[in-house]
């Protein structure tokens, strides 16, 4: 029997939600939403995901009748503020707006039911799902951020230096590109430049235009050199 949700509610119209709700349809599912926070749910739902932000999940579980599986798409919280329901949670580790096919997707379950209804959601998004325990998310969704969000501050750096010198970030974009996928081919192995080649001289003249050009960025730079010389 399949674990996939015969109707499926989402709620939260937000971006997260309005992306879910459209890419569960495509998949063939019958989904209703995504629901503005408030509006009733159908009698016949067998799922409720919610799609609200992390602080708001506990107040918008317990506006659901018990009686269907109830899952959230967080990253960060546990199964914990979905009790009493039977519940799941499903986190795309992905951006929105992007496609969800070929990502990995977190997933827990207070059941094996829920657990095995979270998998054949995340699976017929095209993703892979990878179980997290409660006790390992912060972990991992700290490891996200880094991965994704503290790229875009590194990368927002590197361009606000490279303009002191009349230039923009078109230039940078190849080479970040390129380095990602060396980093997902060889992990730190990838890892290429001054430090990597004990050149402590080239490092010291960059510290020193960073100092005069852009000295905000200076504590991130001495950060970012004390853990690269660490991994070299």
């Amino acid at each position: 029997m399949s674990s996939l949700p015969r109707h499926c509610v989402v709620v939260g119209a937000g971006r997260m939600g309005s992306a879910l709700a459209a890419a569960l349809r495509e998949a063939g599912l019958n989904v209703t939403g995504p629901l503005a926070r408030g509006l009733r749910c159908p009698h016949d739902a067998d799922c409720v995901l919610l799609c609200v932000p992390d602080a708001e999940i506990g107040n918008a579980a317990r506006h659901v009748t018990r009686g269907p599986l109830v899952g959230h798409v967080s990253g960060a919280t546990t199964l914990e503020p979905l009790a009493p329901h039977e519940s799941f949670s499903v986190h795309p580790l992905m951006t929105v707006p992007a496609a969800f096919r070929g990502a990995s997707a977190a997933v827990a379950g207070s059941t094996d039911h829920a657990l095995a209804t979270a998998k054949a959601l995340a699976e017929a998004l095209g993703m892979k799902p990878v179980e997290i325990d409660d006790d390992d998310r912060a972990a991992y969704h700290a490891a996200a951020s880094m991965a994704s969000n503290y790229l875009v501050a590194l990368e927002d750096a590197a361009e606000r230096l490279l303009a002191t010198t009349g230039a923009s970030r078109e230039m940078l974009v190849p080479l970040v590109r390129a380095t990602v996928e060396n980093w997902a081919r060889d992990g730190a192995q990838a890892l290429t430049g001054p430090i990597a080649r004990g050149d402590e001289e080239t490092v010291a003249r960059q510290r020193a235009a960073i100092a005069e050009r852009a000295p905000e960025l200076l504590g991130l730079f001495d950060a970012l050199t004390d853990s690269t010389r660490q991994l070299v």
